[in-house]
This record gives structure tokens, C-alpha cells and sequence, in this order.
């Protein structure tokens, strides 16, 4: 993997502004704004899979679309290569759209039905200029069989209801990987897939990943397995990311409570195994009135009282890598 850094972060923030009704936007005096991203910092290099790992509403899926300039930012940078693409005109940002791709989570949703799949999967290719009708067929045909959809001539012709869940997520990845893109952002690609298909449809993915170096970012709610495929995991909550480090120390040392919580979640093969309990009470706050100081603090069973709920911990270096947004390590 390179130390190259294809994508820098810096102080992203996205709010949504809440339509509020003519009397109650009188009585509440001001603007209200839904903070799904808040501040955020991270950096992906070339060639690595970064997991994005949170309970819903944490604002994974925001950031992952926000960077792909999918939804304009409100404020903060994104830097793609070196170049800054926050203010990029939509003109601009098309030619760049070769280079950035997504994955939805959702293939039902996802896939034009009144299209055939290999127009479906040719389109970005066309709109894109990459060869002419039968280069561009010959491409189609080379993706179809590189995602198992054998034979490729047959699958071509088909439309999305006459494909089953797994299949059509294997279009959504050849669609992605077709225009040979250097950043794909996949937001729970397999989450809406059954059980018994998801490993086949992740290692496909994962092996074009890798074949292509694809810098990748991995949208999940599932720890464990961004253990399993990913290089480092940044930990969401509420819009702010707690902790990151590589997948193997984070899972291994956890630091911030909130991580603790997410791993006591994840199943183990052993019923006998002991296991320290950090249980976490109530639901994920509002993302329209977050809670003072550490957004955490309203369910941390390790709250330290004044400081993490006046003060807000800042995301520092614990241990090489190993970066922790938590009062328990910060200057206090």
C-alpha cells in the first residue's frame, strides 16, 4: 500500500437546514440545522480501504456522499489529489466523476428498470466519451465476467427484475468499476443482500479493489467485518469521528467507550467466552440539538462528570496512529 494521500479531509462540516412551519419558525427565533456531519479530519491513501464504522445517524453515509461532492458541504476542504475540489463548478467536477465512484447500498433502488444492464453499466462510459458503441460494449462484456454475471452476452439483455439481489449489486460494482476509477465509496453494499450471498458479492469487490488499486472507503454499522476488509477504521458518532487507527489495533486496544460498546456487539463463536460488559443506555441523540461537550456523554459508562459535558475532547494521538476523541486520554 502507498503513503501517497489521494483524499484529505479537513474540517468537514454538513448541516441540513430544518423546515420549520411559519409559527413555529416565529417561536423558535432561529435557524434550526440537522448536523450530520460536524467537523470531521481524515486522510485515505492510495491503494487503502478505510471503514467508516457507526450506529445509523452517525453521518457516515452524509460524509461518504459528501465527499464524492454528491451533496455540497457546508463548510471545510476536500482535497483530491492534491487539488482542492470543495468550490469545483458542477462542469468541473464531471470530468473528475471518471475518477470518484459510489457503490449505494440499496440495488433495487439503484438501478434504472427501464434500462437493459448493458446500457445501465455503458452509460457512465458513454456520458464520459470512453470509446465508441462497440468498444464501449466490449467493455460491458469484459466487467459483466470479471463480477460472475457468466455469461456476459446473456446478462447483457437483461433487465434489474429479471436479476435476483446479489446480482444486481454486482452490477452496481461493475457500473462503479467500469470507468477504471482511483476512489470508490461503497455504503453498505451488502447490507440489503442475503446472508448466504454477501461473501461472494464482498470478494468480488474486494478483488477489484486490489487488482485496480482502488482507494476505497468502506461504509458500515458492522465492526467485525470492517475488521476483516479493511486496512484502518475511523468510528463515528454523531457526526464527529471518536476514534481511529488500523483495523487490527483498534479492534485489539479499543480506547474510546463508544468502540468498547460497538465490539460488545459484535457475536463471538464461544457462548462461554467472558467478556467485559460496557453497556451503552438509551438511543443516538438528535442530530438538530446535539449534547454539550462530548456528544458521547448522555450514554458513556465511563461519563467523568463536568468536563465531558462543558468541554468537547479533541481528536489526539494516543499511540503512533492511534488517534482517541475521549476526556479519559485528553488534557483534562
Amino acid at each position: 500500500m502507498s503513503n501517497n494521500i489521494i483524499l484529505s479531509v479537513r474540517n468537514l462540516r454538513k448541516w441540513f437546514p430544518v423546515r420549520l412551519g411559519f409559527f413555529q419558525s416565529l417561536l423558535k427565533g432561529k435557524k434550526l440545522f440537522v448536523k450530520a456531519v460536524d467537523g470531521i479530519n481524515f486522510d485515505l491513501k492510495a491503494g487503502e480501504i478505510l471503514g467508516l464504522v457507526g450506529e445509523s445517524g452517525s453521518g457516515k453515509t452524509t460524509t461518504g456522499r459528501v465527499v464524492l461532492r454528491l451533496i455540497e458541504p457546508t463548510t471545510g476542504k476536500i482535497i483530491f489529489k492534491g487539488k482542492d475540489i470543495t468550490n469545483l463548478s458542477q462542469k468541473d467536477m464531471r470530468s473528475l466523476r471518471r475518477k470518484m465512484q459510489i457503490i449505494f447500498q440499496d440495488p433495487y433502488e439503484s438501478l434504472n428498470p427501464k434500462m437493459l444492464i448493458g446500457d445501465i453499466i455503458g452509460e457512465p462510459l458513454r456520458i464520459q466519451r470512453m470509446g465508441d458503441p462497440s468498444e464501449i460494449e466490449e467493455k460491458v462484456l469484459k466487467i459483466l465476467e470479471e463480477v460472475d454475471l457468466v455469461p456476459p452476452e446473456e446478462f447483457f439483455y437483461r433487465y434489474p427484475h429479471e436479476l435476483s439481489g446479489g446480482q444486481r449489486q454486482r452490477v452496481a460494482v461493475a457500473r462503479a468499476f467500469v470507468v477504471e476509477p482511483e476512489f470508490v465509496v461503497a455504503d453498505e453494499p451488502v447490507s440489503m443482500l442475503d446472508v448466504s450471498i454477501r461473501a461472494s458479492v464482498l470478494k468480488i469487490m474486494l478483488n477489484l479493489v486490489k487488482e485496480k488499486n482502488v482507494s476505497f472507503i468502506y461504509i458500515t454499522h458492522d465492526l467485525a467485518l470492517a475488521r476483516h476488509i479493511c486496512d484502518r477504521i475511523a468510528v463515528m458518532y454523531l457526526g464527529k469521528i471518536m476514534e481511529k487507527s488500523s483495523s487490527d489495533d483498534l479492534v485489539k486496544n479499543p480506547l474510546h467507550p463508544y468502540t468498547e460498546a460497538l465490539l460488545q456487539a459484535v457475536p463471538v463463536p464461544d457462548p462461554t467466552a467472558k467478556r467485559i460488559k460496557v453497556v451503552i443506555k438509551g438511543e443516538i441523540p438528535s442530530p438538530i440539538n446535539p449534547p454539550s461537550g462530548c456528544r458521547f456523554h448522555t450514554r458513556c459508562p465511563k461519563y467523568l462528570g463536568d468536563i465531558c459535558r462543558e468541554k468537547e475532547p479533541q481528536l489526539v494521538e494516543v499511540e503512533k496512529g492511534h488517534f482517541v476523541a475521549c476526556h479519559l486520554y485528553g488534557e483534562k
